[in-house]
């Protein structure tokens, strides 16, 4: 863990990892009636166990354990295996039939998660454990997806007030901040590809409870826009 962080900043990540398990269930029992408890109950089940062997691995300081290798461990046992998950669920048929039962309103709200993520990259930046430009006075814009993603949820698609094109450039520009803070974290973290913050490196997310947010947040972030974009080109905005 990281050393000299106070108790408060740890607990808040705790607490914003709680809530993307709790975004996760509401997703799953919003959706068609035909999604089981049982489903939902696996799914919850598979995420645990996978939140902690991320925690096992960044407590036993596998992902800063050699920060030179190629590819970085945290890429490779955290990113990468939540990746492959995703794209077989947007290739196998049961993978897409669960997408598709999906409420397109608690798949945007699902974005709310990402402004206490934000609020939590601050303060590890007030602590020197990211750089600045992670943050929302840097380079980090990800914070106005949080904020609007109530309002485009609500207003947007309970209320009929967006569009389907509409829809798909929020998500879209949504992405595109998402992918923005990736490149700046991977690009910021000590390993053979940084090219930013050599001063104030992006050390937080090889630490517990930190790495969850490459292995958990981003990729449930991601997921949540590429299915929305299915089902609003499949022309299914509810």
């Amino acid at each position: 863990m990281l050393q000299n962080l106070p108790f408060y900043l740890t607990t808040g990540f705790v607490l914003t990892t709680i809530i993307a398990l709790a975004m996760v269930l509401l997703l799953i029992r919003t959706s068609s009636k035909s999604t089981s408890r049982k489903t939902a109950q696996w799914v919850i089940g598979t995420l645990i166990f996978w939140l902690s062997i991320q925690a096992m691995l960044s407590i036993l300081g596998i992902y800063t354990d050699d920060p030179q290798s190629i590819p970085p461990k945290i890429i490779l046992f955290g990113v990468l295996p939540a990746l492959i998950v995703i794209i077989l669920l947007f290739n196998i048929p049961k993978g897409k039939q669960f997408i598709d039962r999906l409420s397109m309103q608690m798949l945007t709200h699902v974005h709310l998660v990402r402004i206490p993520v934000e609020l939590c990259l601050y303060g590890l930046y007030l602590h020197g454990s990211v750089p600045e430009l992670m943050t929302f006075e840097g380079r980090n814009l990800d914070i106005l997806a949080g904020l609007s993603a109530p309002l485009v949820g609500f207003l947007g698609i309970r209320r009929g007030k967006m569009g389907k094109v509409s829809l798909l450039v929020w998500n879209f520009i949504c992405m595109g901040l998402l992918l923005n803070i990736v490149i700046i974290a991977i690009l910021s973290a000590p390993s053979p590809f940084q090219q930013f913050a050599f001063d104030q490196p992006n050390v937080a997310i090889l630490h517990f409870p930190f790495s969850w947010l490459p292995a958990f947040i981003v990729p449930l972030v991601l997921f949540a826009h590429l299915a929305a974009f299915r089902k609003l080109i499949n022309c299914k905005k509810r």
